[in-house]
């Protein structure tokens, strides 16, 4: 899908946002489905725990870097972006590291509207000038994309901040060789499968 939403980008018309907005609403909808379905079947394989959130992050980042190089993202509302995608890297990136020392990194309900309101921002945007010859599109869009940039920066830091004390733990312990029992999830995080 992220190939096709790119090159909507490309092509002229008022069709193309629509086009843009509908994919990103299908990878969207297929997603939720997906994990869904394999949640109620107890199919989660290991590559599906893997790719679910990777999918959902490059579908994100791509959709805004997309945004930015065609003026949809402007102005000082590109910081609100770049706090997103920074913070989107820095959680993977913790949460890589957290899986050699056996730690989870669940996903809090703050972070889900995060991601919820992420989402609302950039179907507004991906509407471009169709979407706001209906409604004050671009403006919606940037609004909720604020709002998301404030619920990443607070629940970025929540993570990192949960993150390094059990990395102190782990260096504290690894002299010791305690067991790995008290490290089993990020506190004050409640647990889930994705972002």
């Amino acid at each position: 899908m992220i190939p096709g939403l790119v090159a909507t980008f490309y092509f002229p018309g008022v069709l193309s946002d629509w086009i843009a907005l509908g994919l990103f609403c299908a990878a969207g909808i297929t997603d939720f489905l997906d994990g869904y379905v394999a949640r109620l079947r107890g199919e989660m394989s290991t590559l599906g725990r893997f790719l679910d959130p990777v999918a959902d992050k490059l579908l994100i980042v791509a959709a805004i870097v997309m945004l930015i190089a065609f003026d949809r993202i402007d102005g000082i509302t590109v910081l609100a972006a770049i706090i997103i995608v920074c913070r989107e890297i820095l959680v993977s990136g913790l949460r890589e590291f957290l899986a050699d020392l056996h730690v989870s990194v669940p996903v809090s309900r703050l972070a889900k509207w995060k991601t919820t309101l992420q989402i609302i921002a950039i179907g507004f945007l991906l509407s471009g000038n169709s979407g706001d010859a209906l409604m004050p599109a671009k403006e919606i869009g940037t609004i909720c994309l604020w709002i998301a940039a404030a619920l990443t920066l607070y629940t970025g830091y929540d993570y990192l901040r949960a993150g390094l004390s059990h990395i102190a733990t782990d260096d504290e312990g690894a002299s010791s060789n305690d067991s790995s029992d008290n490290r089993n999830a990020i506190d004050g995080v409640e647990p889930h499968t994705s972002n």
